[in-house]
């Protein structure tokens, strides 16, 4: 009988305890809503403020493509992604900051100075003369250097391009 009353108190406890901690929680909750909406503590946003957002965030970027340049050279610029063929014999000059992707063909690093370009697929830098592996993201970190074929190479190169680059 000692048993029986013990696990009904224990039972009782635990209920009433439930019970009374969930009234402070709503309590505490309705609270703390005396924020009015649209104020500093509780700001409204709008689906037409958030369109009006987004339309200038893509005014301001470029659609990009690629220009012709002079003496016989291609230019371009873009913000994403862009397929670009390099004839063979020709090299791609990619500004700083500028990524780049070989996709199709056999390509060779090129910079003007001892340092290379970087792999960030593979965390490595590629110095000037040396294979770039294809499906790797390449990254120019400064002007000067550039992707060409390889010398037995008779396909053009096939890459994906983002940021400033020329074809020389």
């Amino acid at each position: 009988m000692k048993n029986k009353f013990l696990k009904l108190a224990v039972v009782v406890a635990v209920v009433g305890a439930g019970v009374w901690g969930s009234t402070l929680w709503t309590s505490n909750a309705n609270s703390g809503a005396t924020h009015t909406a649209g104020t500093i503590e509780d700001p409204v946003v709008t689906k037409s403020y958030v369109d009006e957002q987004i339309a200038k965030l893509s005014a301001g970027g470029s659609s990009g493509g690629t220009t012709g340049g002079t003496n016989g050279s291609d230019a371009g610029t873009s913000t994403k992604l862009e397929v670009v063929e390099v004839p063979v014999g020709k090299t791609l000059m990619a500004a700083a900051g500028s990524e780049v992707v070989v996709r199709v063909g056999k390509a060779v690093a090129f910079s003007s100075d001892t340092n290379g370009i970087s792999d960030l697929t593979d965390g490595i830098d590629i110095k000037n003369g040396k294979n770039v592996p294809t499906n790797h993201l390449i990254w120019f970190p400064r002007d000067g250097r550039g992707i060409k074929g390889h010398s037995d190479e008779s396909i053009p190169l096939t890459l994906l391009v983002k940021g400033n680059y020329t074809i020389k």
